[in-house]
């Protein structure tokens, strides 16, 4: 028996997801170990100021994140910045904001291959050369993507509840370690937040652009508007709520890791910092359980960061915005696009190891990654003013707050925390931005044509 239109429609409207479910999603992609393997880099940027910085971070992404939750109520099947910019402003715009995306796409393989390589030639084999285990890395998550081998719901769960449990761990002895030490003054201080000595507000401007990592992935719960009960509502504040959440627990953590390891000269590697800090408090079973989990975790990650950027440029191949016969192929038996996996496990390599001979590479990724997601955000802000402010003026009542100083503050906040990043991510990432500006003019012959579009949902 075939469905009528009427009951298809109402297959295709049921929304079951709550707005606690939508928190839960949230803070599963962005994961409760996220500012850990920033910690040691964010110290040094911070002058030993992190958690400051990841507080900071809260409220420009808190501001941003409450724009997602405005516009995925006004084109709730779209669920990314680029469709929001490229309806609420210009198509060309939109299509810009895709493409500093797309270099996010592209460098999660590379940010992942070089915290596991430093993880490696650091902490377990220090006998073997970096580039050796990048290389490593990144032939062993291409040749599980070549063969079309995905990591399974149940082992992402699995994963979850280790770092929920290894983070339960770290709270607790960490806690009792510091009461041990000094009771409650060894418990509470407000040295992590301001130190008369060390602060400097160009130095934590320059460590908010790079602790902002901490919250990329907040804005994928705007995907799942459509399976939303009372979208509109439930959407704005899971958001924020993730956002919210997020910032409390990143902060909790990197708080205590301050206390515990108030010195950061001292640490012995700054990308593994936070292991050193959990062997203090619990010894080498802490010590190689969190390291076990963030190499697990920064695996998955890079394999489905990996696969997501080559599936999108499959897809902006076959559609011709970018040469259908390279970035268009498909491998018969696995189903992969094998071209552009090769591709993108190139650009981590060498990403890896020519980022390591200018200094630290984790920073220069995290930051480089930050220069597409910002100018993200900021045109999710300016869109959401845009919008609410201008486009619907004489229909509706104006809501000065809602429509046009949280937008504008979050466009404010989102462009000094991008303007603050390190020299090498905008000069790359400029360079990249201008790549797509001379192409958008050349396809749409001076921007008199729409330009074609990147069908995020590829990845």
């Amino acid at each position: 028996m075939s469905a009528t239109p009427t009951d298809t429609n109402q297959l295709r409207l049921r929304r079951v997801l709550t707005l606690w479910d939508l928190v839960f999603y949230g803070l599963v992609l962005i994961q409760p170990t996220a500012p850990i393997p920033l910690f040691g880099v964010a110290q040094k940027l911070s002058n030993g100021h992190t958690v400051t910085t990841i507080l900071i971070a809260m409220f420009a992404m808190m501001i941003t994140a409450f724009s997602y939750g405005r516009m995925a109520a006004v084109y709730p099947s779209a669920g990314s910045a680029y469709t929001y910019v490229g309806k609420a402003l210009n198509p060309h715009l939109g299509f810009l904001v895709g493409w500093a995306m797309l270099l996010d796409y592209i460098l999660q393989p590379l940010i992942n291959t070089i915290w596991i390589a430093v993880a490696i030639h650091s902490r377990y084999l220090p006998q073997m050369p970096y580039a050796i285990a990048a290389l490593l890395v990144v032939a062993f998550m291409t040749v599980l993507n070549l063969r079309g081998i995905r990591t399974s719901a149940r082992a992402n769960k699995t994963l979850l509840i280790a770092m929920c449990t290894v983070i339960a761990v770290f709270l607790f002895l960490a806690v009792h370690y510091l009461f041990h030490a000094g009771h409650w003054g060894g418990l509470f201080s407000t040295q992590p937040f301001y130190s008369p000595q060390t602060f400097n507000g160009h130095r934590i401007w320059m460590a908010t652009s790079f602790a902002a990592l901490t919250y990329i992935g907040f804005d994928g719960i705007t995907t799942l508007s459509e399976d939303v009960e009372n979208p509109k509502r439930n959407v704005l504040l899971a958001t924020v709520l993730v956002c919210f959440f997020t910032g409390i627990l990143a902060g909790i953590e990197v708080y205590l890791g301050q206390r515990v390891w108030p010195n950061w000269h001292t640490f012995p590697n700054l990308e593994t910092a936070f292991m050193d800090v959990c062997r203090r408090v619990g010894g080498m079973p802490l010590f190689q359980a969190m390291g076990a989990i963030l190499v697990l975790a920064a695996l998955g990650s890079g394999l489905t960061g990996g696969l997501g950027a080559a599936r999108l440029l499959f897809g902006m191949g076959r559609d011709g915005v970018l040469p259908r016969k390279f970035f268009g192929h498909l491998h018969r038996e696995t189903n992969t696009p094998t071209y552009n996996i090769l591709l993108i496990g190139l650009v981590a390599f060498v990403g890896a190891v020519t980022l390591n001979y200018v200094g630290n590479a984790y920073e220069h990724a995290a930051e480089l990654l930050n220069f597409g997601a910002f100018l993200a955000f900021m045109g999710v802000n300016l869109s959401t003013f845009w919008h609410f402010c201008i486009v619907l003026r004489s229909n509706r009542r104006r809501r000065i707050l809602g429509d046009a100083v949280l937008p504008l503050a979050g466009f404010a906040f989102c462009a000094l925390i991008w303007w603050n990043l390190n020299s090498l991510a905008k000069i790359v990432g400029g360079i990249w931005f201008a790549i797509g500006i001379v192409y958008i003019a050349v396809a749409t012959r001076g921007f008199r044509l729409k330009p074609k579009m990147i069908d995020f949902s590829e990845s």
